[in-house]
Order: structure tokens, then C-alpha cells, then sequence
């Protein structure tokens, strides 16, 4: 029937789709591992240096890129001069190239790889092949993806594969080069080797801010970016009815994120409905008791922690019952029975959880409007417990501007709690340092000017997107009412006066934490020691526009 070379990284399925084509009449060729696996099932393979009649050379750094094989691919059958030219040389055709690529992304993402051990997973042949395959596709069908091997077995075994069924494979396979060497530039991007870093620091602006000079960012940004996302589902709309939209992933999305989630239940995802889950969930995992976070337009309207999940969530629903119904939930610990009963009482668009077990599966599966998202389980990175040493590796966000796109670094912890400074004559107490701590991570994801107030471990009253700052604190400050009583009160940003401070202290508020950094930030020590409150400055700001 024809000759395949099969030669994968990926092994899943590869002696199926290799003893099918064999059960054709196909001759496999192969390399390396992959012809050492298919032999040991017994199917007959020859050997890329026997079809080349060159051997494996520098350490198999030289093992396909001879003309015997390249030849064999990129020769076109309506051609009579390419064929002669086969002929002549005494090379038989390749039919088939089943090729995945050396494991680069997984060889980088281990702790401590060095830059040789990268190097030397960095595929040529590989890519080349399938470069060469699919460019000529109507005659050499090109296979990258162990999911494809079923269905184009199952052609092969009806006649042939369409043109129109090529094509698409051929798209797939320069997909999948281009993702490897984007994953390669990337990673060699970001070396110290590859040049001087950019030097990104603030232009100086009059609005308020002091004047001491904090150094520049190094910012490691390369002078051209590209990046790539594959089409994950087509949305019924965007944001509103009248806009177009798709959700589209990342090649390789992180782990415990929206974009790996697994749905287990309900209807499909919305554009807001994505939106809304991705800031419930990295906000949840910003804690490591049991936590349940509530959502609604993308801002936290319920947060608390507990001794168990089912009283997380009752205390986050009661810290505003009106606006988490059809919002979003997200736990950081597997939902149980006993929260699934809870949860179940309102109408929420979606739950949010590492995992379900079987009883929360069976109840929260009889909304049949309600979205049920598994993450896997992830490790917390703690402000509680943040050292210099456990700095994460540098990821980026983006936003999108007419004509432009601005770049820059996530918004991580970056100021530990021991590195703060109480400002204030009166010293916090060891609990409302615990609930300044929780607020403070809440605040982080609020659109600003934000304001949370917390005590308790929860969150009494949240004002976002505000503006000015008083008028998110009036709005924070009403939500909780007699419950700001000895609350803490949390601010995404300093303080440019102290008209915040004072709002705090009619409503009974105990202790403030802010970053401190306004050339007035004295107005506001003195009113808080005036009312009788502690101050933390964590030097750190976290705007989220």
C-alpha cells in the first residue's frame, strides 16, 4: 500500500496505529526508540540509516536529514521528472510521516535545567520532516497528534484519505512547529544569555505620589512579541448579544486554571461566564485554610475562610446574599455534600473546585443550568508565607489597546507581611492582623479604586471600581454597617488624603492596611492615631483596572 515513517516522542497509540497500517500492507520506517518499541510488539520495521544507507551519527544528532529520506517525502507524484529522479537514486517514496517532537516544554518546565540539557533537546529532524510532509500534503499524509491516528486508519481502511482531510493535517503539523519553536524562542528569550535587560521604570507625575526614588524594573520584555493561542470553542456572543466571540487557549495552559479546567456538568461556558470564573479562581487560590470566594462581574462580593468548606461558603453568601446570586463560586478544597446542599439553596452560574466528590456531583448535577468546573488540585502560594526565595517565575498579562498591546509581569506578592510597617502609635492585635491579611488579599483582586473591609476571616463589605477612593470606602463602609465595628479595612492604594481614614474611623473600623507612598501619607497616620487605629504600610500597590 504505501511506506510510513513513524518516529514520536509521544507514544501513546503508536503500536496500534503502526501494527493497522502493517495489517494494510504498509512498510514502517523508524528511528530510534520508537523502533525499538514496534519491534518488541513484533511488527516489522526497517531502520531510517538502512533506508538512507547512512548510519546515525553525533550522538543522533545526524539521524533523518539525508536525501534518501527527504527525497522520498517531498517528491511530487504528478511530477515524472521528481519520479525519475526517485528512480534514478533508487528511493521509495514515504506515504506517511508520523513524526511528534523531542519534549522541550516538559524538559525546560524541570527544576534547575541548564541551558546544554535544553540545547540538546531541541528536535531538527523532527520538525523538518514534518515541515517537508505537510507542504506536501496532497500526496504524503502527515500524522502529529496520537488523536488523529484512529480516524485516519479508519480512511486509510475505506481507500484513501480526501485532500480536504490532508490539508487540515498539513495546518496541524505547521501549527505544531511553529507552537515548538515559539516554545524554544520563548524559553531562550528570557535567559540572561540572550542580552541587556530593558531598564522600565515610572515617568515622574504629579498626582500625589512621593518623590523617593525606588530604581528601575527590569523588565527582560524583547523587542518583538508573538504570541499564540489555539481556538479552545466558538461563544455564542461576546461580551453583549451583538458581538462575536471565541475562547482560545494557550498551547500548554498551566495547570488548575479555567483554561485546563474539566466541565463536568452544564450548559457551555459564556465569554462572562470565563471572564468571571478566572478571577474567582485565582483569587480562592490565594489561600490555604478552607476558603469559597463569590463573584459577580468579575469583582469578589463574598470571601471568607473557616474550619470547613460548608461554613466558608454560608460565611462568603452572607457577606452579600443579594449580589452572589448568579454569580460565581470558587473552593479551594474539594466540594463535598455538605456544601453542594449549601450552595444549591440560590441560583449561581457556575462552582468552581479542585474536585466534587460523588454526592456533590449528584446533587449540584440536578441544576441542569448550572456550570461544574474541576481544576485539580494546586499548592497555594501564601502571602503568609512569601520569602524572597519563593519568588515564582515570571509570567505576563496582557491588555489590549487599539492598534496596541500592553505587556506586563502578573501581579504576584512581592512584599511579605514581614517587611510591612505599623505607622501608628496603637500596635494591631494578632487577629486583625489576621483579618488586615485576608483583606489585603481580597483588595488585590477588586477593580480599583478598591476597598474591602473584613473581620472575622471574611469579607463584610467590598467597593470597586469606584472614581475616587472615598466613594468605594463610603460604598464598603455601608455594606458592612454595625459590623465594621473592630473590622479591618484594606486599600488597593495610598491614602491622597485623609478623608478615607476618617470615614473609616466614624464607621468603627480597628485597623487599616494601605501602601502607603502619597506625599500626605502623615495626614493620614496622625488622623488614624487621632481615632485611636492601627496603620499598615506594605509598601506594595496592587491597581487591577
Amino acid at each position: 500500500m504505501g511506506r510510513a515513517l513513524i518516529s514520536v516522542s509521544d507514544k501513546r497509540g503508536v503500536v496500534d496505529f503502526a501494527r493497522g497500517l502493517h495489517e494494510l500492507g504498509w512498510d514502517i520506517v523508524s528511528t530510534g526508540g520508537t523502533a525499538r518499541a514496534l519491534q518488541e510488539a513484533g511488527i516489522p520495521v526497517l531502520q531510517a540509516s538502512e533506508v538512507g544507507g547512512f548510519p546515525e551519527i553525533l550522538d543522533g544528532r545526524v539521524k533523518t536529514l539525508q536525501p534518501a529520506i527527504h527525497g522520498a517525502i517531498l517528491a511530487r507524484r504528478d511530477a515524472p521528472r521528481h519520479m525519475a529522479q526517485l528512480a534514478e537514486h533508487q528511493i521509495t517514496p514515504i506515504d506517511l510521516v508520523a513524526v511528534n517532537l523531542y519534549p522541550f516544554r516538559e524538559t525546560v518546565a524541570r527544576p534547575g535545567v541548564t541551558l546544554e540539557e535544553a540545547i540538546e533537546n531541541i528536535d531538527i529532524g523532527g520538525p523538518t520532516m514534518v515541515r517537508s510532509a505537510a507542504k506536501n500534503y496532497r500526496d504524503v499524509l502527515v500524522v502529529v497528534s496520537p488523536d488523529r491516528y484512529g480516524e485516519v486508519l479508519d480512511l486509510l481502511q475505506q481507500g484513501d484519505v480526501p485532500e480536504e482531510r490532508r490539508f487540515r493535517l498539513a495546518l496541524e503539523a505547521f501549527r505544531h512547529t511553529a507552537a515548538y519553536d515559539r516554545a524554544i524562542a520563548d524559553w531562550l528569550g528570557a535567559r540572561p544569555e540572550a542580552g541587556e535587560p530593558v531598564q522600565a521604570g515610572d515617568a515622574a507625575a504629579d498626582d500625589g505620589r512621593a518623590s523617593a526614588d525606588d530604581g528601575d524594573i527590569a523588565a527582560d520584555l524583547p523587542e518583538g512579541l508573538r504570541l499564540h493561542f489555539v481556538k479552545a470553542q466558538g461563544l455564542r456572543y461576546g461580551e453583549n448579544p451583538h458581538q462575536a466571540g471565541a475562547f482560545y487557549r494557550e498551547d500548554d495552559p498551566p495547570p488548575a486554571s479555567i483554561a485546563s479546567a474539566r466541565q463536568l456538568h452544564g450548559k457551555e461556558l459564556s465569554f462572562n461566564n470565563i471572564n468571571d470564573a478566572d478571577g474567582a479562581l485565582e483569587l480562592v487560590k490565594e489561600f490555604g485554610p478552607p476558603t469559597a470566594v463569590a463573584v459577580k462581574h468579575t469583582n469578589p462580593c463574598g470571601v471568607a475562610s473557616a474550619a470547613t468548606l460548608a461554613e466558608a461558603y454560608r460565611l462568603a453568601h452572607d457577606a452579600d446574599p443579594v449580589s452572589i446570586f448568579g454569580g460565581i463560586v470558587a473552593l479551594n478544597r474539594p466540594c463535598d455534600g455538605e456544601t453542594a446542599r449549601e450552595i444549591a439553596k440560590i441560583f449561581v452560574e457556575i462552582v468552581i473546585a479542585p474536585e466534587f466528590t460523588d454526592e456533590a456531583l449528584a446533587i449540584l448535577g440536578r441544576k441542569k443550568d448550572l456550570r461544574l468546573l474541576a481544576t485539580g488540585a494546586w499548592q497555594p502560594r501564601l502571602l503568609e508565607d512569601l520569602s524572597p526565595a519563593g519568588a515564582p517565575r515570571r509570567s505576563w498579562d496582557y491588555k489590549r489597546v487599539t492598534g496596541g498591546l500592553l505587556v506586563q509581569e502578573r501581579d504576584v506578592w512581592k512584599a511579605p507581611p514581614a517587611s510591612w510597617r505599623v505607622v501608628t502609635r496603637v500596635q494591631p492585635s494578632e487577629k486583625q492582623i489576621k483579618d488586615l491579611i485576608l483583606a489585603w488579599k481580597v483588595v488585590k483582586h477588586v477593580k480599583s479604586n478598591a476597598i474591602v473591609v473584613a473581620r472575622d476571616q471574611r469579607t463584610l463589605g467590598v467597593g470597586a471600581g469606584q472614581m475616587n477612593r472615598i466613594d468605594a470606602a463610603r460604598y464598603a463602609l455601608g455594606r458592612a454597617g454595625e459590623q465594621a465595628r473592630g473590622a479591618a479595612l484594606s486599600s488597593d492604594a495610598f491614602f491622597p488624603f485623609s478623608d478615607v481614614v476618617e470615614a473609616a474611623g466614624e464607621a468603627g473600623i480597628a485597623a487599616i492596611i494601605q501602601p502607603g507612598g502619597s506625599i500626605r501619607d502623615q495626614e493620614s497616620i496622625e488622623a488614624a492615631d487621632r481615632l485611636g487605629m492601627a496603620m499598615v504600610f506594605t509598601g506594595e500597590r496592587h491597581f487591577r483596572h
